[in-house]
């Protein structure tokens, strides 16, 4: 196999990633592209085609107006917007006065919003008037004397146009170790946690993304599905593709995904590259007739928020003759465990360290654990930090004590290596479960599920039992076609007992119309345990 991973071991041992004393993203990345296209935005009517020279302008101008309204280095502000193109600007610009960035997804209600003005101090909100009512609702709720920027040009508000009149400051470079961003995750208890990344962790670490699992080089027309308030927009749609000076393609979100306009959009456009979730993947092998997929431009498929089953990659491949490249990191870090083009294909498997990461499966006490054994995928921060990973969790000093043991930085993710050092999946700290003794991976459940025709989407979770403790319960939307039953039940229930150990078939089984999800598509299975347990609000 050492012949077969050879190109990995070079390519592990000659990276390096040089972190300068001080750094700025547009001034020692992003503005030296120049007249290459940067930027292609559309929402399925408008279209908008930027230059990086062209956001250059834009972002620089608006430094200059953020900088008049009082906004500066070290000035939190809060971004609260869909994918809409000003969007990139607005990041780029607070980048030039070094702000510190929030990304918000649009899904926030006002209470949300509330948790995180009364969190940290928010100097200024941008938003537009889609949103602007929960803006306005939470602030008044925190007698907040924050900025209210709006990009529609509100009444009441500061006028983004108007800024984008001003004198255009270019910015200046901060000390790497500086605050850059402040995402907003949830933990595997209470409220979310606000996760510190510096200038370099994410804005310049990213290029370990772009270069090595997104494969991207010059010419590639890139297209992440997430949302921008996540922190995969970072990764993909902004920081990963620049890096590389390839060209971000955003298309506005549709307010019902529809797998034919994503089709139509990958041919019309010429993407290249595509990032996709599971779930997306999984809809259109279940839903398009597999001679519709057919994307004659797109060279390279990845897909990450959880590892894609086996099955579906094969389907894709027999239809498009391309594999779908799984890939692991955290809102806590860049890209760490990924297959890579240039290594052999394990399907399933989330793949091997990212460069720049050592990355093992330990037991509690950090010790490595055997081939095949199960433990806690963790990344070495001894005797050397590695780059693109978070600050810190901010007054958090619990999480922190429970993230950072001795040599390592806990992901709380379980899962286990094979005798080649590939990754493989197990799932969450707190989605893993346990019955009658038994350790039971949801996912593994929900990929032989998806054999079965019947099953168009599952969810596993964990449901309370008085003898076991816990049992494993699977909540499956149905392909067209079948209907919920008794008999379809036992069905599955004997499908599953085939295909996997007896024990971890479902003894609960619900049928349901739709999973709850993340705007990005991810499996929302905390929040079906949660209502198992009965925690969650009916």
């Amino acid at each position: 196999m050492y012949e077969e991973l050879k190109v990995y071991y070079d390519t592990i041992k000659n990276f390096h990633l040089e972190i300068p004393e001080r750094f700025s993203f547009p001034l020692d990345v992003f503005d030296r592209w120049g007249k290459k296209l940067a930027l292609i935005w559309t929402d399925g009517n408008e279209l908008k085609k930027f230059t990086f020279e062209d956001l250059t302008i834009f972002s620089s101008k608006l430094a200059g107006g953020l900088k008049k309204l009082g906004i500066n280095k070290g000035d939190k502000v809060l971004i609260y917007l869909p994918n809409r193109y000003e969007w990139w600007i607005c990041v780029l610009a607070l980048m030039r006065i070094n702000a510190i960035i929030i990304p918000a997804t649009t899904m926030l209600t006002p209470k949300d919003l509330e948790y995180r003005l009364n969190a940290t101090n928010i100097k200024a909100i941008i938003s537009d008037n889609e949103n602007a009512f929960k803006v306005e609702e939470a602030v008044n709720a925190t007698n907040s004397n924050t900025i209210l920027i709006n990009i529609d040009n509100r009444s009441g508000w500061e006028k983004f146009n108007d800024l984008l009149k001003s004198d255009a400051f270019l910015g200046e470079r901060a000390f790497s170790d500086d605050p850059a961003f402040i995402f907003f995750t949830s933990g595997t208890t209470g409220l979310p946690k606000m996760v510190l990344h510096t200038q370099v962790s994410y804005p310049l670490a990213h290029k370990i993304t772009g270069k090595f699992w997104l494969d991207l080089k010059p010419d590639d027309i890139h297209w992440n599905l997430s949302d921008t308030g996540w922190a995969k927009a970072a990764w993909s749609s902004l920081f990963g593709p620049w890096n590389m000076g390839a060209t971000v393609f955003a298309r506005k979100s549709d307010k019902k995904f529809s797998p034919y306009n994503m089709i139509e959009t990958l041919r019309k456009f010429e993407i290249t590259t595509l990032c996709a979730p599971p779930t997306v993947y999984r809809m259109l092998v279940k839903d398009v007739p597999l001679k519709d997929l057919s994307f004659p431009t797109v060279r390279h498929f990845v897909s990450a928020g959880e590892p894609l089953n086996p099955e579906i990659i094969d389907i894709w491949k027999e239809a498009t003759g391309q594999y779908i490249y799984n890939g692991y990191g955290q809102t806590e870090t860049v890209n760490t465990i990924a297959m890579f083009r240039f290594i052999p294909m394990r399907k399933g498997a989330m793949g091997l360290p990212t460069p720049g990461f050592t990355i093992d499966i330990v037991d509690d006490e950090g010790k490595p654990v055997k081939p095949y054994d199960d433990g806690n995928i963790a990344i070495k921060v001894k005797p050397e930090r590695p780059v693109g990973l978070f600050k810190e969790y901010i007054d958090d000093e619990k999480e922190m004590q429970a993230a950072f043991k001795g040599e390592w930085y806990f992901t709380r993710d379980r899962g286990y290596k094979d005798e080649d050092g590939y990754f493989w999946f197990l799932g969450r700290e707190d989605d893993i479960i346990i019955s009658s003794g038994y350790r039971i991976s949801p996912f593994e459940v929900e990929s032989v599920l998806l054999k079965h025709p019947a099953v168009k989407e599952s969810a596993v979770v964990a449901s309370p039992d008085e003898i076991r403790g816990e049992v494993v319960k699977a909540f499956i939307v149905l392909r067209d076609g079948y209907n919920p039953s008794e008999d379809l039940i036992k069905e599955l229930q004997h499908f599953v007992k085939k295909e996997t150990a007896p024990y971890k078939y479902p003894r609960k089984i619900e049928f349901v119309s739709e999973l709850p999800k993340t705007i990005s598509g991810k499996i929302k299975r905390k929040e079906l345990k949660l209502k198992e347990f009965r925690l969650w609000p009916k």
